[in-house]
C-alpha cells in the first residue's frame, strides 16, 4: 500500500523507533504469528484497518497476517488495538489520486460495533485515540516511548 501513496518505506523508516520491526506478509504469515507463542509482542496494532479487516476479524477469518495475528493474540489473551477506517456515517479520506467522501454501509458501522465486544480488543476511531491508547498499553507495561534515532 504503501507505493500507492508515494510513502517510501525508506522514508519512512527514521519516524520509527529504534528496535521497531516491521513484518511484511511473504509467506502464509506463520514466522510472525508463531513469535506470539514466544511472547515477543506485548500488544497487536493493527492501524489502519479497512473495512475488510474488521469484518474478517469479526467473522474470525484469519488469511492475513494483520487478521492471523488478530485472531491468534486474542486466543493468546495479549491485547489488540484496532484503528478502524469506517466508524463515522460520513468520512472524508484520502485516496492514492485525491479525497474522496464515503459513506459507510449499515453493515461496515455494524462490524466496527461487534469489533468492540471480542476480548482483548480495543477500537480506536482516530490517530489520537491511536496516540492515546498506545500511550496507556505502554503505561499499563511501564515501558515508554523511545523517541531518540541515536
Amino acid at each position: 500500500m504503501l507505493p500507492i501513496y508515494k510513502m517510501p518505506l525508506d522514508e519512512l523508516r527514521p519516524r520509527f523507533a529504534p528496535g521497531f520491526r516491521l513484518v511484511r506478509d511473504k509467506t502464509a504469515s506463520a514466522v510472525p504469528v508463531g513469535m506470539l507463542y514466544d511472547d515477543v509482542y506485548h500488544t497487536v496494532v493493527i492501524a489502519p484497518a479497512t473495512s475488510n479487516t474488521v469484518a474478517k476479524c469479526v467473522v474470525g477469518i484469519s488469511d492475513t497476517l494483520p487478521t492471523n495475528m488478530f485472531a491468534q493474540a486474542g486466543k493468546l489473551g495479549i491485547p489488540g488495538i484496532v484503528f478502524a477506517c469506517d466508524t463515522e456515517p460520513v468520512v472524508v479520506t484520502k485516496s492514492p489520486h485525491d479525497w474522496v467522501t464515503l459513506r459507510p454501509r449499515r453493515v461496515e458501522l455494524d462490524n466496527v460495533e461487534r469489533l468492540r465486544e471480542i476480548d482483548f480488543c480495543e477500537v480506536v476511531c482516530s490517530p489520537e485515540e491511536l496516540e492515546a491508547a498506545l500511550q496507556r498499553r505502554l503505561d499499563a507495561l511501564s515501558l515508554a516511548w523511545t523517541t531518540s534515532s541515536s
